[in-house]
């Protein structure tokens, strides 16, 4: 039995699920807090941990060429829980990492509560945690209770924490038009676990698109309260009328685009735009709507998005709907080892330090855990190299930001996904005699900074950060 205090994580979503098991492999104790299902929110419809509420996608897998699929790789040798139970449940997504929902929370569920040092309590925790919980990680993501919310605020001397994030719906696969829709990924990629036929795909016309372009315009959207007026959206997961908003051609560009697709129907006829749906569970009869995030009421949504070619007929299992988010201005107010400032016994983890996307918010998770667990232990940690795509994200939300003092405000700071952008730069080798251009020296950088990425993660994790109890 450990004669270590436990440590808290307050959350059950990846960030928490992943501290939970980085802290516990390190054979510590650890008690994860999670209200639900005694306390829902307006998102989740269970109470595993680790429910996927938005997407099933985990984005791309590409470790050599793509930022994210390089997060997943240094996940795995961190041996993540999350990527573990991502791995074993995953469903074809051309070249992404898609799960299944309820198989990969099932999995997260099962793996902790059957740890011997992880203790699972039920409930919500209203206030800031007492003084006697010495080393905690607030994992509680973009669905933070408003009692807690307000402590946080009450201590920072924040004045605000939200902005809005919407999900998309889910169509019954039985219920599609294949004589209108096929099945193509983009340029036939086939990506972990896929065939590179693994999106559904329905196409518009011209006169399609653009009508369907009013239809969003017009269709009955969910009012917000009062309070939430100057609630701000994240670009990232943008309502698909918000979107259509900035400009009739905005979505023909964005999750409507038609590159790298062939109507099998009529090969000579190229689509205006297609509307993808990808794959969503393991038995393949569920299928979510890519980037159709929506506020608009649900006989809308059925309205509408029934004048899709191939969904005339669709039955959905969920329909898409609004949810408010939080995070802190965390290169304000967070350390380097996303500890708050104000209170160094708290750390924080997952969408609330400002990263968005399920992959970047169990990172976050698995440092925090990593971070927490060193210092319980007085062993000495160090933050992963910025070169990572670990590093990269700390950096961002801990002090990669434009400062207050040089006139962008103090909530200029907005959450981000992991992108090369983030890292820094690199001399691209070039073979003798050879010139790069245009997209051929994009990917030969890309691939620098993937391999200096792994090379310089696997130091970090072998030289200084292999932690664990005696």
């Amino acid at each position: 039995m450990s004669t270590y205090q436990p440590i808290h994580v307050i959350g059950g979503g990846l960030a928490g699920a992943e501290a939970t098991w980085q802290i516990a492999q390190a054979g510590l104790p650890v008690i994860l807090h999670e209200m639900r299902p005694l306390r829902g929110t307006e998102a989740h419809h269970t109470g595993g941990l680790a429910e996927l509420v938005c997407s099933n996608s985990f984005r791309s897998d590409d470790a050599e060429t793509n930022a994210v699929g390089v997060l997943h790789a240094e996940m795995r040798r961190a041996g993540s829980l999350i990527m573990q139970a991502a791995d074993a449940h995953q469903v074809p997504a051309g070249g992404a990492l898609a799960v299944d929902r309820v198989g990969f929370s099932e999995a997260v569920t099962a793996a902790l509560a059957s740890h011997p040092l992880v203790t699972i309590e039920r409930g919500e925790v209203a206030a800031l945690p007492p003084a006697e919980w010495d080393s905690v990680i607030i994992a509680t993501g973009p669905l933070t209770s408003p009692a807690l919310a307000e402590a946080i605020l009450s201590l920072t001397g924040e004045t605000a924490l939200a902005f809005f994030d919407a999900i998309a719906p889910i169509v019954y696969k039985d219920t599609i038009d294949f004589s209108k829709a096929w099945f193509q990924s983009r340029y036939d990629k086939p990506g972990p676990g896929g065939t590179g036929a693994d999106y559904i795909n329905c196409p518009l016309t011209r006169e399609q698109y653009y009508a369907f372009i009013e239809a969003l315009l017009a269709g009955d959207k969910t009012a917000f309260k009062d309070w939430e007026q100057d609630t701000p959206y994240f670009d990232g997961c943008l309502p698909i009328e918000v979107m259509a908003e900035r400009g009739p051609d905005t979505l023909r560009h964005g999750p409507l685009k038609p590159f790298g697709l062939t109507n099998a129907h009529a090969p000579d006829q190229k689509p205006y735009a297609v509307v993808q749906l990808r794959q969503d569970n393991a038995l393949g009869t569920l299928y979510n709507m890519v980037g159709f995030q929506t506020k608009l009421k649900h006989a809308e949504q059925v309205r509408i998005f029934r004048t899709i070619p191939g969904l005339e007929k669709a039955d959905f299992a969920r329909l898409g709907g609004l949810h408010r988010n939080t995070f802190l201005n965390s290169p304000k107010l967070l350390d380097g080892m996303l500890r708050l400032t104000a209170m160094p016994r708290l750390r924080f983890a997952g969408q609330i330090t400002g990263v968005e996307g399920y992959v970047e918010s169990a990172a976050t998770g698995l440092m925090a855990g990593r971070f927490a667990a060193a210092e319980r232990l007085g062993q000495p940690a160090a933050p992963p190299p910025p070169t990572t795509a670990h590093g990269a994200l700390l950096s961002h939300i801990t002090g990669g930001h434009l400062a207050e003092d040089a006139g962008f405000g103090p909530r200029s700071f907005q959450p981000m996904n992991v992108n090369f952008g983030l890292f820094p730069d690199i001399a691209i080798p070039r073979p003798p005699g050879q010139r790069l251009r245009g997209r051929a020296k994009q990917l030969a950088r890309k691939r620098a900074l993937a391999a200096r990425a792994l090379a310089d993660f696997g130091t970090w994790l072998g030289g200084g950060h292999r932690v664990a109890a005696e």
